[in-house]
C-alpha cells in the first residue's frame, strides 16, 4: 500500500520551487495575453509579464482581497475579466458577494490528497455534509472522495435526523463537513437512543469551513473513537492545505503558492511570523494572483515526520478585515449595505453568536417612522437577506431609531472559540 498520494508530495523544496516558478511564469504570460484585466493590473504596477519568473516576484503585485474581487466582478461581470476565454468552462460556482468562480472538473482531484492523507479510500463510505447548491464545496469534495475510491453519500445540509438515519442505514465510515454539524448529528443520535461510538461505524472525519477546537477534537477522538483531520481552502482558489496523520500543521498543496504577508503592506513576513494567508492557484482558467484570504497564520518550514516535504500552515489564528464567516459562508459589510439600500437605507447590523455547536445570526434593524413592521415585511426582509447574503437569519432584533451609529461595525462577531 502506497504511503503518499503522488510523487509530488515527496519532492525536494528545490524541485517543488522550480516546478512552481515555471508554472507561475507560464500562468502570468498566458494570463496577460488572454486577460486584458490582468494586463492592466501589471501595467498599473509597472511590471512586465516577463519579469515574473519566481514566486518572489509576486510581491511587486497588489494583494486582491475578497472585497476587492467582489467590486471587480460587479464592475466587469462575471469574472472581473480574469478568465481565459479560450477555455470551455465545465461549471460555475458562486459565493456571497456575489463572486463567480469558473471551474474545470479535471481540477477536482486536488482535494484527493487531503482525503488520502486522512486514510480514506475504496473501503470507505463517506457522508459529504457540504452543500451541493451553487457553492463549490459539495461537488469538489465529492469528486475528491471519488478520486481516492470512496463511495459518497451526498447528504448535503439535510437535517440531523436524516443524517443519523443515513449514517446508520448505509454504515457510513467517514464524514466530511463542519465539526459543529457533526456534533449536532451525534447529539441527535444520542437523543434518539443510540450509542454513537458502539452503534455506528463512523471512524474518520475531515473538517473544513470552521475551526476545529482542541476540546472538540478530543471529544471526537477520545469519546467517539474518530480520527479527525482538518482541511483548508477557499472557494476562489480551491484547496490550499491539509492535515496529515502527524497533525502538526497543514501541508500546502502542490499546485498552490502560499505567501504569509503583512496585511498593511502586502510584503512577505519572515518564516514563522504571523501574517495574512495570500494564495495564488497555478492554473490556466482563472488568472487570480495573490488572493488575500483574510486569514492569519504562520509558515512552518521544518520537516514533517510523515515524510511529506511541503511547507505547512500553523492553523488559522484569526481574521483580517471585517468579513465574517457564518456557518461556513462569508458575510461581508458590502452585502449588508446592499440589503439596506434595497429597503430605503434603513440602518442594519449583523451579530454572530454561538449557541451550543451552532452559529446564530441576529440582524438588528432600526425602527423607522416610515417602516411598518409586519409579518409579511419580515418574511420579505428574510428572503431578501438570504438572496443577497446566502445565509439564513436566525433572529430579528428591533432597535430604537438612532441606536446604530454611522461609525459602528456592520458585522459584529461575538463568538468565543476558547476551549
Amino acid at each position: 500500500m502506497r504511503k503518499y498520494f503522488d510523487a509530488g508530495e515527496r519532492s525536494s523544496v528545490k524541485e517543488r520551487k522550480a516546478l512552481q516558478d515555471k508554472a507561475l511564469a507560464h500562468m502570468v504570460r498566458l494570463g496577460c495575453k488572454k486577460s486584458p484585466a490582468l494586463k492592466k493590473m501589471f501595467d498599473a504596477a509597472e511590471i512586465k509579464p516577463a519579469g515574473v519568473k519566481t514566486r518572489e516576484d509576486l510581491e511587486a503585485l497588489p494583494v486582491t482581497s475578497r472585497e476587492k474581487l467582489v467590486r471587480m466582478e460587479l464592475k466587469k461581470p462575471p469574472y472581473a475579466g480574469l478568465e481565459n476565454p479560450s477555455v470551455h468552462i465545465d461549471r460555475i460556482f458562486t459565493s456571497p458577494g456575489p463572486v463567480y468562480e469558473p471551474h474545470l472538473s479535471e481540477t477536482d482531484f486536488l482535494w484527493a490528497r487531503a482525503f488520502f492523507a486522512a486514510g480514506i479510500g475504496p473501503d470507505d463510505i463517506a457522508l459529504n455534509a457540504f452543500s451541493y447548491h451553487l457553492v463549490a464545496a459539495g461537488l469538489t469534495f465529492h469528486n475528491g472522495l471519488r478520486k481516492v475510491g470512496a463511495t459518497v453519500v451526498p447528504s448535503g445540509t439535510s437535517s440531523s435526523q436524516i443524517q443519523v438515519q443515513l449514517i446508520r442505514d448505509l454504515k457510513v465510515t467517514a464524514y466530511v463537513g463542519t465539526p459543529s454539524f457533526l456534533m449536532s448529528i451525534i447529539k441527535q443520535a444520542e437523543e434518539m437512543g443510540h450509542n454513537f461510538k458502539k452503534d455506528f461505524r463512523l471512524k474518520k472525519a475531515c473538517f473544513a469551513a470552521e475551526p476545529l477546537l482542541p476540546a472538540w477534537r478530543q471529544t471526537f477522538e477520545k469519546d467517539y473513537g474518530m480520527d479527525t483531520y482538518q482541511m483548508y481552502g477557499a472557494t476562489e482558489v480551491g484547496d490550499v492545505a491539509y492535515e496529515c496523520s502527524q497533525k502538526s500543521g497543514w501541508h500546502i498543496c502542490e499546485e498552490t503558492i502560499v505567501e504569509i504577508v503583512d496585511p498593511a503592506t502586502g510584503k512577505n513576513v519572515a518564516p514563522g511570523e504571523l501574517g495574512e494567508v495570500v494564495v495564488t492557484r497555478l492554473n490556466d482558467i482563472f488568472f487570480l494572483l495573490r488572493f488575500g484570504t483574510g486569514d492569519l497564520s504562520r509558515l512552518i518550514t521544518g520537516k514533517c515526520p510523515c515524510g511529506r516535504t511541503s511547507y505547512r500552515l500553523a492553523g488559522i489564528a484569526g481574521r483580517v478585515g471585517e468579513a465574517v464567516k457564518v456557518r461556513g459562508l462569508f458575510v461581508a459589510p458590502s452585502q449588508l449595505k446592499s440589503v439596506s439600500a434595497r429597503l430605503g437605507n434603513i440602518p442594519l447590523q449583523a451579530v454572530v453568536t454561538r449557541k451550543g455547536h451552532e452559529d446564530i445570526l441576529t440582524i438588528r434593524v432600526e425602527k423607522q417612522k416610515s417602516l411598518a413592521i409586519t409579518k409579511q415585511w419580515e418574511e420579505k426582509f428574510k428572503k431578501l437577506f438570504k438572496d443577497i447574503c446566502t445565509v439564513k437569519i436566525d433572529m430579528l432584533e428591533y432597535l430604537e431609531e438612532g441606536s446604530i451609529l454611522p461609525d459602528q461595525k456592520l458585522l459584529v462577531d461575538e463568538r468565543q472559540w476558547q476551549t
